[in-house]
Formats: structure tokens, C-alpha cells, sequence
């Protein structure tokens, strides 16, 4: 084959990068694409890119897309890190070892050119996006805000001399089975020992100063706790608010609040949305959006996107009592399964799975290569 690397430049250029996956997944059942407006907001005008580089390349065989990838780089997480790392996402090729390594040499160059001297992902600009390569469950179905990728994909990487960095893992908990006793009774404990009281959501949406005071939490929870966590910048805070508080709700998520009404943990659920977004064929309009809002009201499996707690509250058994009330709204709901959000497998947070009857969703690696 006689392939060519492409710079993506225009307009055009990014629509045939944005679509590629389509056509590239268009007979994988498993497959959920990603909605192109979010997709072409991300590429051009997410708030990370306020302080981000990135490039964003694709390889051509003849006018057919056959391989993309975005090549960025985070001067924050180096700063923090005290790296000097590129990373890379929005990988996708077809199975041929040729594309892949014109790709990755392409992405590498240009970090190398800025710099750099490691090259790492899949990954996104900071910590919120898509992130991982599918390693393990590629018979599943991903929740919407993760990545799938065929079963080629690590012998690619790898063979391209890519290690493993870390691996994240996500759980289906059967939510038939009741609640574990202990968490009950941790709940019961806990609640009385300190005094926690469960926040309304409802009315802290409409706060602007609780919505801002929720995402620093989120950022003060997993400062430490989160392998390559980047704080996020205030942009970052208002983007985020703006696209994911519409969609929290008291139905399925919980706030636990401290004794003076102070903001201790959150425990934010979805329903799941993956195959509304494989109906909407990754586009709202005509029909996608009736698709999705009528996944929003149906219960059957729930994601479990994100939860935490304020660090002076970490260790203190709080996170029982979000469980404890998200298993009881579960329940009312009528919800049969459960995803875990993924979470670093040497993070003692995932051990909480333990309790219940569960089993393995997905694994997904970050790989890490040293530049020549």
C-alpha cells in the first residue's frame, strides 16, 4: 500500500477526522460513537486548549481515511509532574501495522520537535475525557464516556515498542443482590458519628457558588488520589458545570453534606446512554435527541461516572453512606446493573467491589514509550 501522513488544517479535513471511526466501527455491535458536534468542540474549542497544544494528523490510502490521531501536549501535568510528556488520542486505524507506526512516528516527531521525551495514551487533555485502551471486555458495551477499540489495537501499540503505564478497570455490579451488610451498617455508623445529612441536589444546581464549590471538591478529592490527575482551571470548572449539571439528577445521584451543611461527598449517576448513541449514529439531529432523552429516564443499567469525597472527610467511611442511598434510589428506579467508572487498579477505592456481587467490565491500559 502506498499510505500518506496528512496534517488535519480545514474544516473538511476535520469532518473526514471526526467520521472516520463511523466507517471504521460501522459493523462492531459493541461500538458506541460519540456525538461529531462534541467531537468538534473538543478538537477546536475546549477550555483545556486555552493552555494545550495539540496537532491532529491522518493517514491516507488514496482520498480514504484509513488512520487518525491527535498528538498533544499538557504544560500543566508536566509542571506538576516534572515530565516532559506528550500525549496522544483520538487514535484509530485500520489493522495494518504500517499505518499505526506512520501515525505514532508522526505524532512522536512532533513531540520530540517541542521538546518532549516520553509520549503517552490514549489519552485526553486533562483527566475528564476519554482515556485508555480497551484491553480487556471487548465484548461489552463502553459507557458513553469511554473509549472502544478492536482487539488489534494493543499488539499494534506494542509492537510499536509501547509499554504499560497503568491499567483502569471498571466492574458490573448485579443490583438485584441487596446492599452488603456492612456498608449498611458503616452508613448507619457513620452518619451517626459526624453527623452527615444528604444535600438536595435540585437545589444545589441552582447555586452557582454550591456548583463551583462541587467541582473544587472534585478537584481537591482527587489531587492526590488520581494517577496523572490535573486539577482543573476555572474555564475547565464552567465548561464542565455548563455541560454535565443539566444531567444530574436527585432520581439517581446523591450530595452527602457535614453537620454545618458543607459539601462532604457526592456520589453522580447516569443512566446509561450507550445505546441511545449508538441509534443517534453520532448526530442529534433529526432523530438522535429523542433517542437520548428517552435513555435518560430508563433505569435498567446505570453509570456510575464519578465519586468522592472532601479530603477531610476521606477515610472516614463516608463513602457508605453515598452507597447506602444510591442503592436505595437504584432500587426505586428499578435498575438491574450498575457500571463502575474506571479507576486505577492500584487505588485502594476499587476494593469497595469486594462487597458486592460483581464482575470485570473492562480494563484499559495507558501506554508509555520513550522518545529516540
Amino acid at each position: 500500500m502506498s499510505y500518506r501522513i496528512v496534517e488535519v488544517r480545514t474544516s473538511a479535513e476535520l469532518r473526514k477526522f471526526i467520521a472516520f471511526p463511523d466507517r471504521l466501527y460501522k459493523d462492531c455491535p459493541q461500538y458506541v460513537p460519540a456525538l461529531h458536534s462534541d467531537q468538534r468542540k473538543s478538537l477546536t474549542k475546549a477550555s483545556p486548549l486555552e493552555y494545550c497544544e495539540h496537532r491532529m494528523w491522518m493517514v491516507m490510502d488514496g482520498r480514504t481515511v484509513v488512520g487518525r490521531i491527535c498528538g498533544m501536549i499538557n504544560p500543566r501535568y508536566n509542571e506538576r509532574y516534572g515530565t516532559k510528556r506528550a500525549r496522544f488520542g483520538w487514535f484509530d486505524t485500520i489493522n495494518d501495522l504500517e499505518v499505526a507506526r506512520l501515525l505514532i512516528d508522526t505524532a512522536t516527531a512532533w513531540a520530540k520537535e517541542r521538546g518532549m521525551d516520553e509520549i503517552h495514551g490514549p489519552l485526553y487533555y486533562n483527566t475528564m475525557g476519554k482515556q485508555g485502551m480497551l484491553v480487556e471486555g471487548f465484548e461489552n458495551i463502553p459507557q458513553f464516556n469511554t473509549l472502544y477499540n478492536y482487539d488489534y489495537y494493543p499488539r499494534l501499540i506494542e509492537a510499536l515498542g509501547f509499554e504499560k503505564e497503568c491499567d483502569w478497570i471498571q466492574y458490573r455490579i448485579d443490583l438485584s443482590a441487596p446492599l452488603p451488610e456492612k456498608v449498611e451498617r458503616m452508613a448507619r455508623l457513620v452518619r451517626e458519628r459526624y453527623g452527615f445529612q444528604i444535600g438536595n441536589l435540585d437545589r444545589l444546581k441552582k447555586d452557582r457558588r454550591m456548583v463551583r464549590k462541587f467541582f473544587e471538591v472534585y478537584n481537591e478529592s482527587f489531587a492526590s488520589s488520581v494517577y496523572n490527575f490535573i486539577p482543573f482551571t476555572d474555564a475547565e470548572i464552567e465548561e464542565e458545570a455548563a455541560s454535565s449539571m443539566p444531567f444530574i439528577s436527585e432520581k439517581t445521584s446523591t450530595v452527602v453534606l457535614d453537620s454545618d451543611g458543607k459539601l462532604a461527598a457526592f456520589g453522580i449517576l447516569f443512566p446509561s446512554i450507550s445505546r441511545a448513541l449508538q441509534k443517534a449514529h453520532g448526530r442529534l439531529l433529526p432523530f438522535g435527541w429523542i433517542h437520548l432523552l428517552r435513555a435518560l429516564h430508563h433505569y435498567e443499567t446505570i453509570d456510575l461516572m464519578v465519586n468522592g469525597a472532601v479530603p477531610k472527610w476521606q477515610n472516614t467511611g463516608v463513602s457508605a453512606i453515598y452507597h447506602s442511598i444510591m442503592a436505595e434510589k437504584a432500587a426505586a428506579n428499578g435498575s438491574r446493573w450498575a457500571i463502575s467508572n474506571p479507576q486505577i487498579e492500584t487505588n485502594s477505592a476499587v476494593n469497595i467491589w469486594s462487597s458486592y456481587q460483581h464482575e470485570l467490565f473492562m480494563r484499559r491500559r495507558c501506554y508509555v514509550k520513550k522518545i529516540d
